[in-house]
């Protein structure tokens, strides 16, 4: 429901924005604050809090808990906010530094809406503190359907100005972002306040509270210190990738943003989700046998493995279909369909690792290890980053309409440091646990099944006539302008035949087997 809701926002973005320079700009405005988000939000919450939480919970000491979770929430509540008026008196500075390249215009933007967006960060923190407690009583569904109120919010808003009170028809779009910034405000409160009937019950008389002294905090900083800089280095990484995108043509960091919406989708459907519906249970297994754990992970891999194949696949081949079906419409033309399915594009060939990392990582929080991943984390960084300035402004010479393909080559670096991190993973936890990938020959037989899908989706899309877009080269050698208007409803006809027949294919070539060990 969350990710639906995202699609449903991004859409209509993409209605009044397209690939713009105002567009690039929010892009980059919403990233900026969205650091501190990614340092002290759920991920880190997760590597640090939920273990120590759990293991309260496990114990049946829930007096303890409660203490350790009113404390948290009041050290993190403190560094949030405080970063985020420090963030306010800084931005002009941090825009001018990073974003030289912009026009004075454009530079203001990013002022007024960063000014913004950094309070509505720290509210987003806090409840991804709620997030935690709710993860750690097995409550999944209030915390991530709570995200349907910031994209809800902000919907209303894109709406109520780009077409209520004609902003968008009077050309004033930098309006219209700055009103957008103030709905997403409005709308981290109202996802705060979805989740706060869920706490009242779990955490009777919270004591709010700095107090570094209470059980678990002094645990839970010290695995918080490593995943912050893992997280910081990551962060730095997309960080970079906006600033080498700025100097790229106007569009490329729209462009990027559109594609990271369907790439994130299967990473939180199924990478997140798996590794957040197992990091309680992983803790809890490795407090009791460590065998249980190995059996977890190896569990968790092949759903991971089995849903990200076939997701990757759909993306590498049907992609254009469904950027078309979901941003193809106002501001958004071709031209932004063809550059942004090659980004996507991009991207999946390093979909199966990423998602696997994910659970991976959470393995090692549950181990109460939380320096592996952070180092493994900066070799990523620094190699993803390698790779990406290799390729980005070579193919930024490939012109598609008024856009570029630069923004390819920083998808490319990703995957490739995606899959680098993964097997680095996966050689350090098999060191600590021992052998815990699912057989080879399953493996296998899942990408075979993917790819059997992929020839089944390729029929459905010629069938339902999109075989006048046979892909990306034709695209730039053919003339431009064939009104390829792809149907939503087709595009959904297309997933569905490809997703019917992965599923057959997996049946016949994989589902028929039990599991082996790993």
């Amino acid at each position: 429901m969350s990710r639906v809701a995202g699609f449903a926002r991004e859409a209509v973005f993409a209605y009044y924005f397209g690939a713009t320079a105002v567009a690039d700009v929010w892009r980059a405005a919403l990233r900026t604050p969205n650091v501190l988000q990614n340092l002290l939000g759920e991920g880190t919450l997760s590597a640090s809090f939920i273990p120590v939480y759990s293991a309260f919970l496990e114990r049946g000491r829930e007096q303890e808990a409660v203490r350790f979770a009113g404390a948290a929430l009041g050290i993190l509540a403190a560094v949030s906010f405080g970063l985020a008026l420090a963030g306010i008196a800084l931005a002009p500075y941090l825009i001018s530094l990073f974003f030289p390249r912009w026009e004075p215009w454009m530079q203001d933007l990013a002022v007024r809406l960063v000014r913004v967006l950094f309070p509505m960060t720290a509210v987003l923190v806090v409840s991804a503190w709620a997030l935690g407690v709710l993860n750690s009583h097995r409550r999944f569904f209030l915390s991530y359907v709570a995200p349907v109120a910031w994209n809800l919010a902000m919907i209303a808003v894109l709406v109520g100005g780009g077409t209520g009170l004609g902003l968008a028809a009077a050309g004033r779009e930098a309006d219209l972002a700055v009103l957008l910034a103030w709905g997403g405000l409005v709308g981290a409160v109202l996802q705060l306040s979805v989740q706060v009937p869920g706490l009242i019950p779990l955490l009777p008389d919270l004591p709010l509270s700095l107090g570094r002294r209470v059980e678990g905090v002094a645990e839970a900083i010290r695995a918080f210190w490593p995943v912050l800089l893992a997280r910081g280095v990551v962060n730095l990484s997309g960080w970079l990738d906006l600033v080498v995108a700025h100097f790229l043509a106007v569009g490329a960091i729209a462009v990027l943003g559109y594609a990271q919406i369907l790439y994130l989708l299967p990473i939180s459907l199924f990478g997140m989700s798996i590794a957040a519906a197992e990091l309680p249970e992983l803790a809890r297994g490795q407090q009791r046998d460590q065998g249980q754990l190995v059996e977890r992970v190896a569990g968790a891999l092949e759903r991971n493995v089995l849903l990200l194949f076939g997701t990757a696949t759909a993306f590498g081949a049907l992609g254009d279909v469904f950027v078309a079906a979901l941003f193809q419409r106002g501001e958004f033309g071709p031209a932004s369909t063809v550059v942004t399915h090659a980004v996507l594009a991009g991207y999946a060939l390093g979909l199966p690792a990423s998602g696997s990392s994910r659970l991976l990582a959470s393995a090692f929080y549950a181990l109460r290890d939380t320096r592996v991943p952070a180092r493994i984390a900066y070799l990523r960084v620094a190699v993803s980053l390698a790779a990406s300035l290799l390729l980005m402004f070579p193919l930024d010479r490939i012109q598609v309409g008024e856009l570029r393909l630069g923004a390819v080559g920083l998808a490319l670096g990703a995957s490739f440091g995606a899959w680098l991190e993964y097997f680095l993973l996966r050689q350090a936890l098999e060191r600590r646990i021992g052998p815990h990938a699912p057989p080879a020959g399953r493996i296998s037989r899942i990408a075979v099944a993917a790819g059997l899908a992929c020839l089944i989706g390729w029929g459905a899309k010629a069938y339902l006539g999109f075989s006048l877009r046979p892909g990306l080269l034709a695209d730039l050698l053919l003339p431009y302008g064939q009104g390829w208007l792809l149907d939503p409803l087709a595009a959904t006809a297309t997933a569905t035949v490809f997703g019917v027949g992965y599923w057959g294919s997996l049946r016949v070539l994989v589902l028929r087997e039990p599991p082996g060990k790993p």
